[in-house]
């Protein structure tokens, strides 16, 4: 992802796309404490959640870490709760040879014992390796990122009660052929092959209705912004983020400090020779128009719910049977899969590999949160 670019070229999003859970900045912060709790940044995948998350780093004041803490996606689901000590003790020492210890830059020995003797829940287990990283780094806040986030919140918010949400939502067309391209999408388990654009539209519409679902429940301290936004307009979309979260983002600064994604892109379309300048609205000179009406008669409700317009009439946005059927069953299909992995023995199935676990092979360029999938 490029620098963020300040200009006026995209209107902003409106309509309905900023509900009133998403607070609006919470101009009147009765909590002094505010400039110091933990931010979560999540969306659905390739919705500029690195970039949003570099950007807050650039600011400053953030401890920096770039390591992976899955303990609601996949450790806890793995091992089983952090109360039982069996279980405590091998999340600990499975973390602990992962890549997301090394990149943490702290000693091992008092790490281990603190999270031994005080980690009782998956908060517990997060805010004391960031405290630590923090308080190593000399700043007093931190936030991290994952996607997937968006799916545990109130597991979150309930172990870390003063934690803050950024919900960043980008356009599903764009979502869809993001993930197209990246051809790692398999919308069920048992079908081998790679699917095409409508069932990653299918799995954003989903992910983005749960994110804002537990938003609502969260009130002000959950907020939405838009990816499109954060690209082409950031000074105003920074000031409102400045002001939830009660944090200074001078955009200049950020801008000079640069790190990760604003300097390096991770764009699906990198190196090809038709990659555009502008991220914004690829979908418009990638897509067939066949290909756009199919997106907008699926997803068409959710586009223009989240302040995206449409630009098929009503009349030419028809799916067949087998599309309707699919997104009547898939949603359910995902929703089903995340209760039975967070609640019962499936969960003793997750995948370790995202971990990056010495001996296991991996993929350097992505990283299981970097991919769909409850």
């Amino acid at each position: 992802m490029r620098m963020l670019q300040s200009t006026s070229s995209t209107k902003p999003m409106t309509g309905t796309a900023e509900s009133s859970a998403s607070a609006q900045g919470s101009k009147n912060h009765a909590d002094p404490e505010r400039r110091t709790r933990p931010v979560f940044i999540m969306g659905c995948h390739r919705s500029g959640t690195n970039l949003l998350y570099d950007t807050l780093l650039s600011a400053g004041g953030f401890a920096v870490y770039r390591g992976y803490l899955p303990i609601y996606k996949i450790l806890i689901p793995r091992f089983g709760s952090l109360e039982n000590p069996r279980n405590r003790e091998r999340i600990v020492n499975t973390w602990m040879q992962s890549k997301g210890f090394a990149r943490a830059g702290v000693e091992a020995g008092p790490l281990s014992s603190k999270l031994r003797a005080k980690c009782r829940n998956g908060g517990d287990f997060m805010r004391i390796i960031m405290d630590t990283i923090a308080q190593s780094q000399g700043v007093q806040r931190w936030a991290v990122y994952d996607p997937d986030s968006v799916l545990h919140m109130p597991r979150i918010k309930r172990d870390i009660p003063d934690a803050l949400f950024v919900h960043i939502i980008r356009d599903g067309r764009d979502i869809a052929l993001s993930l197209m391209k990246m051809g790692e999408f398999r919308p069920f388990p048992w079908i081998r092959r790679s699917r095409g654009l409508l069932e990653t539209a299918l799995y954003w519409d989903w992910m983005v209705h749960k994110g804002r679902e537990h938003g609502r429940q969260i009130g002000r301290d959950y907020i939405e912004i838009h990816y499109e936004e954060l690209v082409t307009q950031p000074r105003p979309t920074l000031a409102r983020l400045a002001d939830f979260l009660d944090h200074d983002l001078d955009y200049d600064r950020i801008q000079g400090t640069g790190l990760g994604r604003l300097r390096e892109s991770n764009s699906s379309f990198q190196g090809d020779e038709k990659e555009t300048q502008n991220p914004v609205n690829r979908w418009k000179e990638r897509l067939s128009h066949p290909q756009v009406m199919a997106l907008e008669a699926l997803i068409g409700p959710s586009l223009q719910e989240f302040g995206y317009p449409l630009t098929v009439d009503a009349e030419q946005r028809r799916v067949g049977f087998r599309w309707k059927c699919l997104a009547s069953i898939y949603p359910r299909f995902l929703s089903a899969k995340l209760w039975l992995k967070v609640n019962t023995p499936v969960g003793r199935l997750s995948n370790l590999s995202a971990l990056e676990l010495p001996g296991e092979a991996s993929d350097t360029n992505r990283s299981d949160h970097e991919l769909p999938g409850p």
